[in-house]
């Protein structure tokens, strides 16, 4: 099963609602950025873990094998 960009944009959006998401890729390779009060506090590996629990199924069944995150909060977004 291959997905495409906007099913992974969708699938995030809907799973952190306070969040700016945007994904760009396909063919099982995506890059995700997303921006959010909730990555306060967080460290990286935590962030990413927030996102990966929702990825996860479609990791496990092979349909996403590789995965790039910029996780931000409004603050940080608006330095970088």
């Amino acid at each position: 099963m291959s997905l495409d960009a906007q099913y992974i944009s969708e699938l995030l959006s809907a799973a952190l609602p306070d969040c700016q998401i945007k994904v760009d890729g396909g063919a099982g390779k995506f890059q995700v950025i997303a921006v959010g009060d909730v990555f306060s506090g967080l460290g990286a590996v935590k962030r990413q873990q927030l996102v990966y629990q929702h990825l996860n199924p479609h990791i496990q069944s092979g349909a996403v094998h590789a995965v790039t995150m910029r996780l931000m909060t409004p603050a940080e977004a608006a330095a970088a």
